[in-house]
């Protein structure tokens, strides 16, 4: 069984043929990847209609890549897989239709394909890991700790209550001057800084629950900043140091309390799966190792480029969905947000 994935949602244009193995797990036949950091590096963050832009001038190419590399046409897929949503609509749109457009033509099944859900199941590509299992989603956009029942069934155990980790990487970044993107900036700088010359808050440490909240330490490193007024000598790489050091402790410590709800409420987890963007970190996947020793919990991290943004994680989940018959129609409207567990985003907005 092969299927073709696309994702558009950010600023990756991506596709790749997945195949799935005979004795469970992928085979990934091509992964064609195509960033545009250069396009947004001068506005400092990514912006919608650029975004959307590129998606559309490079999807195409990268689909006939995609194919050509798994020595394959459309005739020989079994099911087209497109990511459509969260994420920046403009983008969304991109992948979404061109996904339709190419099921429609040949005649293939389609599988409309959360981006979040496509995260949370990349550790069954790759490790072939079971169900259930706990899932730490850390990224620009989202940091969730998330309960991975099966196919469709997600239960959120914690969340953040402010802004994502990324989020905060990104913005300690510009604050420094560093380039962007931030947060593989602020990882290098760290490398030769001083973790314990700044005195860093760590937000929610120890607190019940699993929720995080970055808003503070970020806003304590715009404080250190504004009182140096000029950063001289090792400040920089000081600062990254101190804040990767706090985010590192308050990912450790909240990701204990993700496994101590998990086994609560659906007993012990077969692993604890790290996804998104930030999990490509050194010293966040060095933590987590150190956790993973502590608790007895194994813990699946998938390569570095499968934890960013990626086609083969549409294909995968795509794939996913194929084998228990979930197949969307051609009438799938793209979704800016789509929560992985809606009972708790409606509690999250006060309707329940």
């Amino acid at each position: 069984m092969r299927v073709l994935g696309l994702e558009t949602t950010c600023d990756e244009t991506a596709a790749s043929v997945v195949e799935l193995k005979p004795g469970g797990g992928g085979l990934i036949r091509s992964n064609e990847v195509r960033s545009q950091i250069a396009e947004h590096a001068a506005f400092g963050g990514v912006v919608p209609e650029i975004a959307a832009r590129a998606h559309v001038d490079m999807i195409d190419h990268l689909v006939r890549r995609a194919l050509d590399e798994a020595g394959l046409e459309l005739a020989d897929l079994d099911g087209i897989a497109a990511a459509a949503g969260p994420g920046l609509i403009g983008g969304v749109m991109v992948g979404l239709t061109t996904g339709k457009a190419l099921a429609l033509a040949s005649g293939k099944p389609f599988m409309a394909v959360n981006h979040l859900e496509a995260h949370a199941l990349t550790a069954r590509l790759t490790d072939g890991v079971a169900f259930p299992y706990l899932m730490l989603l850390v990224s620009g956009g989202h940091t969730q700790l998330i309960a991975v029942l099966g196919v469709g069934e997600y239960r959120r155990l914690g969340t953040t209550v402010d802004d994502a980790i990324g989020e905060a990487f990104d913005k300690v970044a510009k604050m420094l001057g560093l380039p962007y993107p931030g947060g593989p900036e602020v990882e290098k700088a760290a490398q030769g800084g001083d973790p314990e010359r700044f005195a860093l808050p760590r937000p929610m440490l120890r607190r019940p629950g699993a929720d995080f909240s970055l808003s503070g330490l970020k806003t304590a490193v715009r404080l250190e900043v504004q009182r140096r007024g000029r950063l001289i000598g090792s400040d920089v790489a000081d600062l990254c140091a101190s804040f990767q050091a706090a985010i590192v402790d308050v990912i450790a410590d909240r990701t204990r309390g993700g496994l101590r709800l998990f086994g609560q409420q659906f007993g012990t987890p077969t692993c604890l799966v790290v996804a998104g963007g930030v999990a490509a970190n050194g010293a966040i996947r060095h933590a987590l190792a150190r956790l993973s020793t502590e608790t007895g919990v194994t813990l699946a991290l998938p390569p570095p480029a499968l934890c960013t943004d990626n086609g083969a994680m549409i294909a995968w989940a795509g794939l996913e969905r194929l084998q228990l018959g979930l197949i969307d129609g051609m009438d799938f409207a793209p979704r800016p947000r789509w929560p992985l567990d809606l009972s708790a985003e409606r509690v999250h907005n006060g309707k329940a």
